[in-house]
């Protein structure tokens, strides 16, 4: 059994024009988020033997606030640019690269491809990932290079707005 978490990055920024996509940062709303999910992801005991990244500056940021929250070294975690803006396809064989001694892996990215993703290997249809989204599923197989079309089964899919007071 292997346990797959799909998150997308928090809440980025747009005060700053000149930056690139790649340099943008975290809003305040996406910094709250990112603490309120790394929250819940502690509460749901999210272990994750493995963390893969983008390395673009807002999922950098919201990669490193989960990590804290749950307890996961920092600089254990794994900064891929493959990752950037990488569509399902890409996504997937990321996935069926990684080591099979990983039981629980998490890969945090972006929009189009983790929704596309999260569609392609479920059970169950996602509209869409927001922004601080996590999508949580179990995966019956014990190598990644098993991953197969809707395989996986889902255990949770949480989101900021979902929490708002």
């Amino acid at each position: 059994m292997k346990t797959l978490y799909l998150i997308r990055h928090a809440k980025s920024s747009w005060n700053y024009p000149e930056l690139e996509d790649f340099e943008r940062p975290l809003s305040k709303r996406g910094r709250e988020s990112a603490l309120l999910m790394g929250t819940i992801l502690k509460k749901l005991k999210a272990a994750p033997d493995l963390v893969i990244s983008s390395p673009a500056n807002r999922t950098a940021m919201t990669a490193r606030m989960l990590a804290d929250a749950i307890h996961y070294p920092l600089d254990k975690i794994q900064y891929s640019e493959t990752l950037y803006m990488a569509d399902e396809n890409v996504l997937i064989q990321v996935i069926k690269n990684m080591s099979d001694s990983v039981k629980r892996a998490m890969l945090i990215g972006h929009n189009p491809g983790l929704t596309g993703l999260a569609n392609t290997i479920g059970d169950q249809p996602i509209e869409n990932i927001p922004t601080g989204g996590v999508c949580c599923m179990d995966l019956k197989m014990t190598s990644w290079k098993d991953l197969r079309e809707h395989g996986g089964k889902l255990r949770f899919f949480e989101f900021p707005k979902k929490h708002a007071s």
